[in-house]
């Protein structure tokens, strides 16, 4: 499985508890913080101006939602 990507903010909780939810899993994964420029705009391409974001694969999941993210890992 490739790496996961997690778009972030700083004062984003769900953002925490996703990453911390990837780490408890040992699932791979990158973290975009839209503090950075580049990242801000490569969410905004994709039409989402909200994080958490969580792409895996060609899935790409909007907020921190569990239940989709154990059916795309098979957890």
């Amino acid at each position: 499985m490739e790496k996961a990507i997690i778009y972030t903010s700083n004062s984003c909780p769900y953002c925490t508890a996703a990453k911390d939810y990837f780490k408890q899993n040992n699932v791979d994964f990158e973290e975009r913080n839209v503090a950075k420029a580049e990242y801000r705009k490569e969410l905004m391409n994709l039409g989402i101006l909200s994080v958490p974001v969580i792409k895996i694969g060609d899935e790409l999941i909007k907020g921190f939602d569990l239940k989709a993210i154990n059916n795309i890992l098979g957890l």
